[in-house]
């Protein structure tokens, strides 16, 4: 297999499984302190515990980042296939 297209399809799988753990969180709420859902720099702290990702966060900005990575992903994986 091409180096270039198993690297994509990685990607995607990695993707969807992000995708699948955002709806998993917003459904049953498991999976909060997964560190694809961790800040960048600090954690929000209450009562000294660290407090999971905010579903609002999850529904509105990481699962439509991860959407748009999947679409350019496959969009990559379509010009490879065809090149």
């Amino acid at each position: 297999m091409d180096p270039k297209k198993k690297a994509i399809l990685d990607r995607i799988k990695r993707i969807e499984d992000a995708i699948a753990k955002g709806y998993e969180y917003l459904e049953t709420g498991e999976g909060g302190h997964w560190h694809g859902f961790k800040p960048l720099f600090c954690d929000k702290k209450r009562d000294g515990m660290v407090l999971p990702a905010h579903k609002d966060w999850v529904k509105n900005v990481f699962l439509p980042r991860q959407e748009r990575a999947l679409r350019k992903a496959e969009k990559a994986l379509e010009s490879v296939d065809s090149g």
